[in-house]
């Protein structure tokens, strides 16, 4: 590659970023103003809209132009953009057509990353499921560096230990759902199978000693992670009887939404769970179905309110 070549793609990483004067280009490039021009010329020539603009709070900035020109990624960014697009193509989008595209998307990508960063995209993609997207949430998003999913897809693959806080676990399998990611691992502290919010992790280090896989405590860790977030992952958890088989209430929210089970021929008993009350207060009437609810007792106190709310809203 050529000196030119580098400063050229440099000076187009560059203009990516913000918009910078021409002295700071210069200085950046470490060029003369002369071949600042002749550079951004030769940009403007390879289709990439370099806008200038006068004036103290002036310089040069990259807009829009007609067609789509290439991008300069860095590290990180490169990592993310493939993840994200892994986590698309297997979610459901609602788009039509887009996981063709999101398909050729990827061929892309992993033609042109670096070995280092296609281990890191082959490692997490290799060990993580995605969940349904069968409902939509209220939650907050909880994110997670690319970083942080790199370590644990690695220790997943090479089966190695690693400490989660104050935790000791055996990594099995990285699950995402609902812009949540969740760790399926063994505990060696409480010997016990655990569905573990990555977000709520405050430090993950990497360990040395390698594990023989155990039996996993499902063959679909996707719905594990799901029956594991109803009954403990959330920060209020409810008790609903429901006036319908069970068969019916599944059929109606599926395992992303709670537990369901069967009391009699006529009525079941929903575990289910959220961040917050109005969360699963807004659930419950979308079932359609009628229901009782007896646990916890702010949720309660909280329907009666909407109750009163909605039938004064019927008064002429």
């Amino acid at each position: 590659m050529t000196s030119t070549t580098t400063r050229l793609l440099r000076l187009l990483s560059l203009l990516q970023e913000r918009t910078l004067t021409g002295g700071e280009l210069a200085e950046r490039l470490s060029v003369t103003d002369r071949t600042l021009r002749q550079d951004i010329a030769r940009l403007r020539e390879l289709g990439y809209p370099v806008h200038a603009a006068r004036g103290p709070v002036g310089g040069y900035r990259l807009g829009q132009g007609a067609t789509m020109p290439p991008l300069l990624l860095d590290d990180d960014e490169a990592v993310a953009v493939a993840v994200a697009m892994n986590v698309a193509a297997d979610g459901s989008t609602g788009i039509a057509d887009i996981h063709a595209n999101l398909q050729r998307a990827q061929e892309k990508m992993d033609r042109i990353l670096p070995k280092r960063l296609q281990r890191k995209v082959t490692a997490l993609r290799s060990v993580t499921d995605i969940g349904p997207a069968v409902t939509g949430s209220r939650e907050p998003d909880a994110p997670v560096s690319a970083e942080t999913l790199a370590t644990l897809a690695t220790a997943i693959r090479a089966t190695t230990t690693l400490r989660a806080d104050a935790s000791e676990l055996e990594p099995y399998r990285l699950i995402s759902w609902q812009r949540r990611w969740y760790l399926v691992a063994y505990s060696l502290d409480s010997h016990s199978w655990q569905a573990l919010p990555v977000a709520s992790i405050a430090e993950i280090l990497p360990g040395t000693r390698h594990f023989a896989p155990r039996p996993l405590p499902d063959s679909d860790l996707v719905a594990f992670v799901l029956r594991e977030i109803a009954s403990t992952g959330w920060q209020v958890h409810a008790r609903v009887t429901v006036l319908a088989p069970a068969e019916t209430v599944i059929a109606r929210i599926n395992p992303t939404v709670g537990v369901v089970e069967p009391l009699d021929d006529t009525s079941c008993l929903l575990l289910t769970g959220a961040d917050r009350l109005e969360t699963i207060a807004i659930y419950l009437s979308m079932l359609m179905m009628d229901f009782r609810v007896t646990d916890p007792p702010e949720l309660v106190t909280h329907i009666r309110t909407l109750a009163h709310r909605y039938a004064a809203a019927t008064y002429p």
